[in-house]
């Protein structure tokens, strides 16, 4: 109870912090003549993009205008370093940022996210990147407003960085990307390690929302337009085991089911190792869990994936496929792939192509494996030539291609519901929308249409997309 306290006390702070904020925004902006503006510039994942519109939601509470980074004057990077190549882009970025710095010094710029968890960037920001005002991580984005007053405050770079937290501040601004759709956290931090990746070292172990605050986001969100909600976590199917009451990622999923008005429920990531019977049960009865799940394979070789610590076999996954196609024969399944994992054979390649023919998957996100320092895998003796790996991913691609073609058209002559998400970027006659599976369908439409779920007779299936038109 203490612990909860807390947490609400700390939301009030935050908008107390939010309120000091807008009174030093207001006293720049009169200076100025003018609003200040804010661009969020978004690296990496799906996580990343719902802090984002946290970051959003409070500057605009602040009283900042969202505008284009040229025109931005508080620039803020919400950084991803999953690999390091990610890194990278974001010293370039602020290189370029740095004479725009100079000349307009009421310009602030700010750096969160998975970055700045990482001892060695943060001491080089210090040193080589004096212009920056704002440095924060994963864990205590809800300080954001209060990170502002202190730099308007004492005019130095600020910087916070925390190792781990197991707070979670509710009800905090959001500003959305969509009306009609929403990422709902559901839960933060990974307990997985696995071998080739940074995650857990950056965003913590794993924590899980109370029901009752994810059940009451939800029902906010609804009440406001959307109709569709994407849960998140870096593993939703270790959801709950945190809460004083343990909840399994299954019940909640009963329990966001009987939201009046919410249409669709999406969720990622799944890890297969997690996946249980009663989820599989419960996907298979929904009527408003979407027909397609991501389920992270990574290598077809059970070797490789021992190695990768990713704690279950090839035989294993396929008899969970198996499990899945049974409970819901229509299911959309799509997979992460990466080739040239450190000692790889050729013979561990080929498990992997065989996998991929077993599954059939409507797409996979392939990937060549990225040294990245800090994890276990870095060090590995066996770094598979760049060569042999190029050749293998090539081939991999056309594979999982071939496949995803000949799966994505079976529903070519049918009509399905789509949830109409914009105006069509090459024609603006048409809308795309997009199916339970995840497909994607253009057809002939309004901007009116944009939010609304109809149904699309599919007339032709052109790979990983539909063309097709309004049924009748």
């Amino acid at each position: 109870m203490m612990l909860e306290n807390q947490k609400d006390t700390e939301t009030l702070r935050q908008y107390d912090f939010m309120e000091k904020a807008r009174g030093y925004v207001k006293k720049k902006s009169e200076e100025l003549g003018r609003p200040l503006t804010f661009c969020v510039t978004t690296f990496g994942c799906q996580m990343n993009a719902r802090d984002s519109e946290k970051l959003r939601g409070i500057l605009e509470k602040i009283g900042y205008v969202e505008a284009e980074e040229e025109k931005a004057d508080f620039v803020i990077y919400n950084t991803c370093t999953v690999r390091e190549n990610a890194n990278t882009r974001v010293y370039g970025r602020l290189g370029q940022l740095k004479p725009r710095k100079k000349k307009n010094p009421h310009m602030m710029i700010g750096l969160c996210g998975c970055m700045m968890q990482e001892p060695e960037v943060v001491e080089k920001l210090k040193k080589s990147y004096h212009f920056i005002d704002i440095i924060f991580g994963t864990h205590n984005i809800f300080k954001f407003a209060e990170l502002i007053v202190t730099r308007f405050e004492s005019e130095r770079m600020v910087i916070d960085i925390w190792k781990d937290t197991d707070m979670i501040v509710e009800d905090l601004p959001n500003e959305r990307k969509y009306f009609f759709k929403s990422g709902v956290n559901i839960m933060f931090g990974c307990n997985n390690f696995c071998s080739y990746c940074i995650v857990p070292y950056v965003r913590g172990r794993e924590r899980s929302r109370k029901p009752e605050a994810i059940i009451r986001e939800i029902e906010r969100l609804v009440a406001d337009g959307v109709v569709e909600v994407m849960l998140l976590g870096q593993n939703v199917n270790s959801y709950g085991k945190t809460l004083d009451t343990p909840m399994t990622f299954a019940q909640l999923l009963r329990e966001i089911e009987k939201i009046k008005g919410l249409e669709r429920i999406r969720f990622m990531t799944s890890h297969p190792k997690d996946l249980s019977d009663e989820l599989i049960e419960v996907m298979g009865q929904s009527k408003k869990i979407c027909k397609h799940l991501h389920l992270p394979v990574q290598s077809g070789s059970s070797r490789i994936l021992k190695e990768m610590n990713r704690r279950y076999t090839k035989e294993q996954y396929l008899t969970l496929v198996e499990k899945i196609r049974k409970a819901v024969p229509d299911i959309s399944l799509t997979t992460d792939i990466i080739v040239g994992f450190p000692g790889e054979t050729e013979e561990d390649f080929q498990e992997t192509l065989d996998i991929v023919r077993k599954v059939r998957y409507d797409s996979a996100f392939t990937f060549i494996y990225s040294k990245r320092t800090g994890t276990p895998a870095a060090v590995m003796e066996d770094q598979v030539p760049e060569d042999v790996i190029k050749d293998r991913f090539d081939r991999l691609l056309s594979e999982v291609q071939t496949i995803a073609s000949e799966v994505c058209s079976v529903h070519e002559g049918t009509a399905q519901t789509v949830l109409v998400e914009s105006v069509s970027d090459h024609d603006s006659s048409m809308v795309t929308g997009r199916l339970s599976n995840n497909l994607l369908v253009h057809f002939e439409g309004s901007q009116e249409l944009i939010g609304q779920l109809v149904d699309v007779h599919l007339t032709e299936c052109k790979g990983f997309y539909y063309l097709g038109s309004l049924a009748d």
